[in-house]
């Protein structure tokens, strides 16, 4: 995954394997100025005005080369609910009233961009290439705990499946997100993610460290159930990169107690150009 900074400032990361317009935010470039939103604050609600969040999409687009009009990033609700989206979907969340909640989203068009927000949680991009008759696709996940346990990676791919995609050929990217070195968890989590993702998972990726502690490994987990439903590693970027450990280029959840901003990772079927 390689780092960007834009020519307005604004730095974010990608990956080498998507070959369309895609970027995964950092808290760099934007216009925020309260001192737990500085500065490229990306979610309402969080201290900033309506306004500022506008204007930090509206720096984060450009720096992709995006329309900021045809984000869609709507309520995030910690589930394994997927929706096909399109142009009418334009906007949803930032620019109209949002018609319904959800996690992750697919599209084909390239009018609009795919948007998941996170401060601790895994972003995870997709790419389906053309093939025969299907004429590509991408696809966004917001996968907190709950979502990973539930699955919704898997539930991606099935659905880029179903829309006629290659297995084979797709590409995903897994960004920024807290690591196993910071999320500590308790008895409760690891039960909860048994009861999900079942116990072979679970003790992979939820590791005892000392009596009623463990620590979990979201990207891992996520990686794990992509491979499971037959994409190839090489095919799969991790970023190593751990929001809770990196505050001052992150928004972190955890590491802020709450009282944070929040990152954007997109994706549009727009082709990147030549790097």
């Amino acid at each position: 995954m390689e780092r960007v900074v834009a020519d307005n400032g604004v730095e974010y990361y990608r990956s080498r394997l998507i070959p369309v317009v895609h970027g995964f935010s950092t808290r760099s470039g934007g216009v925020s100025k309260h001192s737990h939103t500085e500065s490229l604050n990306l979610g309402f609600g969080r201290g900033d005005s309506d306004d500022i969040v506008i204007k930090n999409l509206v720096r984060f687009a450009d720096a992709l080369g995006i329309d900021p009009e045809g984000v869609i990033s709507v309520t995030q609700i910690h589930s394994s609910k997927i929706r096909y989206v399109t142009e009418k979907d334009r906007g949803e969340g930032f620019f109209r009233t949002e018609t319904e909640s959800c996690d992750g989203y697919i599209t084909d068009s390239d009018r609009l961009t795919l948007g998941v927000r996170t401060a601790d949680c895994v972003p995870i991009l997709f790419y389906a290439p053309p093939c025969d008759s299907f004429r590509g696709a991408v696809a966004a996940v917001h996968a907190g705990w709950r979502g990973t346990a539930l699955g919704i990676v898997r539930e991606a791919v099935h659905q880029l499946i179903n829309r006629g995609a290659d297995v084979a050929e797709l590409r995903v990217a897994i960004g920024p997100a807290i690591g196993k070195c910071c999320y500590c968890v308790r008895k409760d989590f690891y039960d909860s993610f048994c009861r999900s993702a079942g116990k072979v998972l679970t003790n992979k990726y939820v590791t005892p460290v000392r009596e009623d502690i463990w620590v979990a490994d979201l990207k891992g987990a996520n990686r794990e159930i992509l491979i499971e439903c037959g994409i190839s590693p090489e095919n799969i970027d991790v970023c190593d990169l751990c929001t809770c450990c990196e505050p001052t280029k992150f928004y972190s959840h955890r590491y802020s107690k709450g009282v944070r901003g929040t990152m954007l990772s997109v994706i549009t079927m727009k082709k990147q150009e030549k790097r």
